[in-house]
């Protein structure tokens, strides 16, 4: 059986920094960062990426649709 890994990509200076996609993870994935983007907000990031499975819950949840969900099957 193939494993699934996943990525996310957020538009970071759309992202708002409302942080309803960190609790939405349930693998811990993302958090907001340290950093903040040119409108002052502190954006989303994978901080744990290899663990990011493209559950896309954290794209169901972004009430701005700035996250992007990927999948990709990897053989043993």
């Amino acid at each position: 059986m193939a494993k699934v890994t996943g990525r996310i990509v957020v538009d970071t200076e759309r992202c708002k920094g409302c942080a309803v996609c960190v609790p939405s993870c349930p693998f811990d994935v993302i958090a907001l960062a340290d950093e903040v983007n040119s409108k002052g907000f502190h954006y989303a990031y994978m901080k744990n990426p290899e663990a990011c499975t493209g559950c896309t819950n954290c794209a169901l949840v972004c009430p701005d649709a700035v996250i992007k969900v990927f999948r990709k099957k990897v053989t043993a």
